[in-house]
C-alpha cells in the first residue's frame, strides 16, 4: 500500500473515532443541558388548527442558570379549546390537567407571570 493512501485512510479512522466520542458524550450530557422549574397554574390555548406553542404560567420557580431546554412541572394547566384561531371566536370548551411536564425552549417574565415559548406538543 502506498504512503499517501496509508495517510489518507489514517485521517479517515481518526475523524470517524472523533465523531463517534463527540456523539457519544454529548447523548450523555443531553439530559444535564436541561433545567428544571415549577409553576402552581398555567393556561395553554387550543387554536382550532392544534395547541399553542406558548405557555403563561403562574406562580412559578424560575431555574438560575439560562439552559437550552426547560422542563416545567405544572400543578394544574387549563387549556381552553378556542373555536376559531382568534380570541373574538369564543372557548367552546375548557379542559384542566394536573401533574403535568412540558418541555419549552426559552421564556419571559413579568410581575410573576412567565411567558414560556417554544413548547413543542407532547
Amino acid at each position: 500500500m502506498n504512503r499517501t493512501l496509508k495517510r489518507l485512510l489514517g485521517a479517515t479512522t481518526a475523524v470517524a473515532a472523533g465523531a463517534t466520542a463527540l456523539l457519544g458524550t454529548g447523548a450523555g450530557t443531553a439530559d444535564a443541558r436541561t433545567a428544571r422549574a415549577h409553576c402552581d397554574r398555567a393556561e395553554r390555548p387550543i387554536w382550532s388548527e392544534g395547541l399553542s406553542r406558548n405557555v403563561t404560567g403562574h406562580g412559578c420557580s424560575l431555574p438560575d442558570n439560562k439552559r437550552r431546554w426547560y422542563t416545567i412541572e405544572i400543578d394544574t394547566l387549563v387549556q381552553p379549546h378556542y373555536k376559531t384561531d382568534n380570541l373574538n371566536g369564543g372557548v367552546d370548551r375548557t379542559e384542566t390537567l394536573h401533574d403535568k411536564t412540558i418541555r419549552c425552549l426559552g421564556y419571559t417574565s413579568d410581575n410573576g407571570t412567565v411567558n414560556w415559548f417554544g413548547c413543542p406538543p407532547s
